[in-house]
């Protein structure tokens, strides 16, 4: 009876019964079974067809055109069907990039390579070098590796080759191996002494993703029961660099798809250098040389520390299977367009749209394609049917909020909005342009504001923030830092302090005196003014020793923490101070790097620019994109025939052989060091003639056309040389040596060696005239600073200034106490009734 009582008030349940109810009987009736047939016979030809497309066009059936995120077996439903043509795409008026193209049947994918195996070898890891050493009772070391995005991995196992010391105790010593938190395997560290250790571990292809962390744990100990000092020098165990990881991978095809720009272009994942092919057109004229370096600037600007590996090359048939070629240019000045098998329709040396008409000249298009002599190879091609359509198309590739909103293997770029010039000081790696700010206005290595930020255990890791001046910042004193931090209870307060470094050198330090804990306590220290640069790093480190010690337990220091707070504030005392020119702050991009975007930065060619002379440029070009945030490139290119009117407004690299420099005002010059004709070189009243000369020069000099503009000569007597200025901008070891005005660069062999730092030798010159300050400061400032950088002459100068003073005073003293000879004293007179 109760039951019945519910399901009557249930009105959910009735009317769930009453629609099963009428639902049976509408599936048992005739108009039922004709619309099953109907969408049944509507459905089966649209089956078919994917079916038999998806058989066509995959290169590999049984794969995902993409590398999934995980290792798991592909199904047949999961094969991408053949993208739809263009014109089956619906348009939208308010977006013109979607507008669709005739077709020349493409291929939606690229080829992928045949399945093998990769080595990865240990050594190639700057964290591992010639050894990769672990000591004390328990040590950490973590390698850390990508998978490419086209890669699924079919499984993978790692050689470990190890020694260590004979002192440990084998029971209680072992190495164990774990990747992405996952243990993969452990040996027991029991060999004799010298004897080199080795241990294989199978990698599960399901562990595997696109970035990975491996990790190496040994516990050492030298006792059977405790090891009492976790500072002996015993405990010891090396991996040795030739240890290394095997991949058996199987490549996936590559979509064609701008979605996910730079790659496939560049894969940011790759464990490889990222390679590049240019074609070159018949005309290296402006509009050409200045799209390939901006295309190169934003590739070093999403690469940062990565490999980019670039070439130019005259024919497609040149494209070697890993490099991604790249066309920029009009179907005119690039005829090889025409031979490509590409997604749009090029006729007479034209683009036509999809009724076969040419796109106006201000139209930049933007396609992926397949290369012409295998299906294995990339193409980018940016065309269009005149120059500024050309342009339009590289600068959506180069700006970020365009590029983000590119879809599908065809773009057609009409408009492309101008992205504002930042302000020239407003560097976004650098310090904040306001002398008040907080720790949490700085920004990280990916470009994220700072947070708080915890760390556990007696031996916890240094807290390590980029505190990079501008390299045209001079600070004063009374540099002022308030360190928000907190920590736990049950520290001993006798031997736990926190100590605040800059690049490494101690500032100050505090006890934590509270064996309570405490929230957010404030540390106020003074930051050495000569001590902040553009390199440096603030360093805060937390010695957090238990309150009580109990041997053999590294358990009782992990309840310890502490917190450097996001609201820690600075307050700096500094102004605009710089001297030009100086090749040390190139390291930094100064003063080409301001503003952001590169706009006030021009690069002069030679009328007709030989090879080694465009790829030097584009170099140089990647070097700014990689010392730069900003959200678009403006760099500029010019021949030397063909210079602006405003060329004093920017800073000038020029890039030319002796012969045919672009700009001979920086290299004939009475002082300093210069290229001479008939292979001479010239240093103030010396001359001499070098046969052969294949040293490369890079010197700086103010710009004739403005002194308050820098302009870097990179030349040489030989292509040699400029090859060797080329691996300058190249390689990071190189080029942060750059300092003073002139660098010569010399090769110490032949063919030199990427990885070997002996390769090249540097001599750095200094001259002594031409030095132009650039200051904000009034002169009356810089008449103080002076005195404070040269303070042993106050001394001095305040004694002859009090001398000089006495003299004056004295003297007009003596004027006026001397008497004149006629001079009488006058007598007084008495009256009658005085007398």
């Amino acid at each position: 009876m109760i039951l019945w009582e519910r399901w009557i008030r249930n009105k959910s349940l009735h009317r769930l019964v009453l629609s099963v109810f009428f639902v049976s009987i509408w599936s048992s009736s005739p108009h039922f079974d004709r619309q099953v047939k109907k969408a049944q016979a509507s459905a089966k030809p649209i089956e078919m067809t994917i079916a038999q497309e998806s058989t066509q066009e995959s290169p590999n059936s049984g794969a995902s055109p993409e590398a999934p995120t995980s290792a798991m077996p592909v199904t047949p439903a999961s094969v991408a069907p053949k993208a739809p043509t263009p014109k089956a795409l619906d348009r939208d008026p308010a977006q013109p990039g979607a507008e669709g193209l005739s077709p020349k049947d493409p291929t939606p994918y690229v080829k992928p390579l045949t399945p093998g195996q990769y080595v990865l070898e240990f050594n190639r890891s700057p964290v591992v070098g010639y050894r990769l050493r672990l000591n004390g009772i328990y040590d950490e070391a973590r390698i850390q590796f990508t998978r490419p995005r086209n890669w699924q991995a079919k499984g993978a196992k790692m050689l470990l080759r190890y020694r260590h010391s004979p002192a440990l105790y084998a029971t209680r010593s072992n190495l164990t191996v774990l990747l992405n938190g996952s243990s993969i395997g452990s040996v027991p560290l029991n060999r004799k002494k010298d004897d080199i250790g080795s241990g294989v571990f199978e990698i599960p292809a399901a562990a595997i993703q696109d970035y990975n962390e491996v990790v190496i744990a040994a516990l050492q100990n030298n006792s059977p029961t405790c090891t009492q000092d976790p500072f002996d020098p015993s405990l010891w165990t090396e991996v040795m660099p030739d240890s290394k990881m095997v991949f058996d991978f199987a490549p996936q095809p590559v979509a064609l798809d701008f979605s996910r720009y730079p790659y496939p272009l560049f894969d940011s994942l790759s464990l490889e250098p990222n390679r590049l092919a240019y074609l070159l057109p018949g005309e290296m004229n402006e509009t050409w040389l200045t799209a390939i370096a901006r295309l190169q600037s934003s590739l070093g600007r999403l690469a940062q520390f990565r490999p980019i590996e670039v070439r130019l090359i005259k024919s497609p048939n040149e494209q070697k299977t890993p490099e991604r070629l790249v066309v920029v240019g009009t179907p005119k000045n690039q005829p090889e367009l025409s031979k490509l098998k590409l997604a749009i329709g090029i006729k007479d040396g034209q683009v036509l749209d999809e009724q076969g008409k040419p796109l106006p000249n201000d139209v930049g298009v933007l396609t992926l394609a397949n290369s012409s002599n295998s299906g294995d190879g990339l193409v980018l091609v940016a065309t269009g049917n005149g120059d500024e359509g050309v342009a339009k198309a590289v600068q959506f590739l180069v700006q970020a909020r365009d590029r983000q909103i590119g879809t599908g293997q065809t773009l057609i770029v009409r408009q492309v909005d101008e992205v504002p010039t930042p302000a020239m000081r407003d560097w976004p790696a650098f310090l904040p342009v306001k002398d008040q700010f907080m720790l949490q206005d700085l920004r990280n290595y990916n470009n994220e504001r700072i947070e708080d930020v915890t760390v556990r255990g007696a031996d916890s890791p240094v807290v390590e923030y980029d505190l990079k001046a501008l390299p045209d910042d001079q600070f004063d004193r009374g540099n002022m830092l308030n360190l928000r931090f907190s920590y736990s209870a049950q520290v001993n307060p006798l031997t736990s302090l926190a100590e605040v470094q800059l690049d490494g050198i101690p500032i100050t330090g505090k006890r934590l005196d509270s064996d309570q804990g405490a929230v957010r306590e404030q540390l106020s220290l003074e930051l050495p003014a000569d001590r902040i640069k553009p390199f440096s790093k603030l360093q805060i480190r937390f010695q957090l020793d238990p309150r009580e010690r109990r041997s053999c337990n590294r358990a009782t220091d992990q309840q310890l923490w502490a917190t450097v707070h996001k609201e820690s504030n600075f307050d700096l005392k500094r102004r605009q101070y710089v001297k030009l020119p100086d090749l040390r702050l190139m390291q930094y991009g100064y003063p080409f790097a301001a503003p952001q975007d590169l706009s006030k930065m021009s690069i002069a060619l030679a009328p007709q620019p030989s090879l080694p002379s465009v790829n030097l440029m584009l170099k140089v070009a990647e070097r700014m994109g990689r010392l730069s945030r900003s959200e678009a490139v403006k760099l500029k290119v010019y021949r030397s025939d063909r210079l602006p009117e405003t060329k004093q407004d920017d800073h000038w690299v020029a890039i030319g052989l002796k012969d045919q420099f672009p700009v001979p005002q920086a290299l004939d010059e009475s002082a300093g060091f210069s290229l001479q004709d008939w292979l001479g070189r010239k240093r103030d009243g010396s001359q001499v003639q070098a046969l052969p000369d294949e040293q490369g020069v890079i010197k700086a000099v103010l710009s004739p056309w403005n002194a308050d503009r820098m302009l870097v000569a990179l030349t040489a007597q030989r292509d040699e040389g400029l090859n060797q200025v080329r691996d300058v901008f190249d390689r990071d070891d190189l080029f942060f040596q750059l300092r003073d005005d002139t660098v010569l660069v010399r090769a110490n062999r032949p063919a030199p060696l990427p990885e070997d730092p002996q390769s090249y030798q540097l001599e750095f010159l200094q001259r002594a005239r031409q030095q132009r300050e650039v200051t904000d400061a009034s002169g009356f400032d810089r008449t103080l600073a002076s005195l404070r950088g040269n303070w042993l002459t106050v001394i001095p100068g305040t004694i002859l200034a009090a001398l000089l003073l006495y003299g004056v005073f004295s003297t007009y003293l003596r004027r006026f106490a001397r008497k004149p000879a006629d001079y009488v004293e006058p007598t007084s007179i008495k009256t009658d009734d005085e007398k």
